[in-house]
């Protein structure tokens, strides 16, 4: 399998060879789909909470008498068919949403989600990513003048001037291979690994 590698004007100069191991694989839509559900339910934090009829703001008087208004009788304004009332089934704030995916299967999903890339040309290598200042306007402009607006860069080491440089910008995501995650790899339009990052990629998912 061969990666474009591009230059400083976002051209592909030559090409360099990637494992098919990590880059050449058939694409499994469902376990992609897996992968990316399980990391985002991972990420939640679970903090909603809901009321049942025990803990809302109620009177414990009966609302009107048991016969002879042709209404449904009523013990309680809490009761969750009334309005105000408390949930049945109320979301607490303990819940659990971890799944578990297995690592045999997260790296097969990875390695699913880098080759559709390859073969969308939406994956693409360089040889580093590096600002000689904490700028984020020259790093911006970097990206410009490879004519890439979303773009997520896979950098085997980020320095504090890369990492300053890139943290305000709005679409464009720089992170060490280790944190490459499912659904970045999906949002953004163009995955730049540098050279020594593949190398990592393939310890990693080969």
């Amino acid at each position: 399998m061969q990666i474009d590698l591009l230059n400083d004007q976002g051209q592909a100069a030559s090409k360099v060879d990637a494992p098919e191991t990590v880059f050449g694989r058939d694409y499994n839509e469902d376990l992609v789909h897996q992968i990316v559900v399980a990391y985002q339910a991972n990420g939640r934090q679970g903090t909603r909470a809901q009321k049942d009829r025990e803990q809302v703001h109620h009177s414990t008087k009966k609302p009107f008498k048991q016969k002879g208004t042709g209404r449904a009788r009523a013990g309680m304004t809490s009761s969750p068919l009334w309005r105000g009332g408390g949930r049945i089934f109320p979301n607490m704030p303990n819940e659990n949403f971890t799944q578990k995916i297995n690592k045999k299967m997260y790296r097969a999903g990875m390695a699913s989600i880098f080759s559709q890339l390859a073969r969308e040309g939406r994956l693409a290598v360089v040889d580093s990513i590096k600002v000689d200042s904490p700028k984020t306007k020259t790093l911006a402009a970097k990206f410009k003048a490879m004519n890439l607006e979303s773009v997520l860069v896979i950098a085997d080491e980020i320095d504090e001037n890369l990492y300053l440089a890139s943290r305000n910008l709005v679409n464009i995501l720089v992170v060490e291979p280790r944190y490459a995650d499912p659904v970045s790899l999906v949002h953004y339009r163009k995955v730049l690994v540098t050279k020594a990052a593949l190398e990592q990629l393939k310890e990693m998912f080969a």
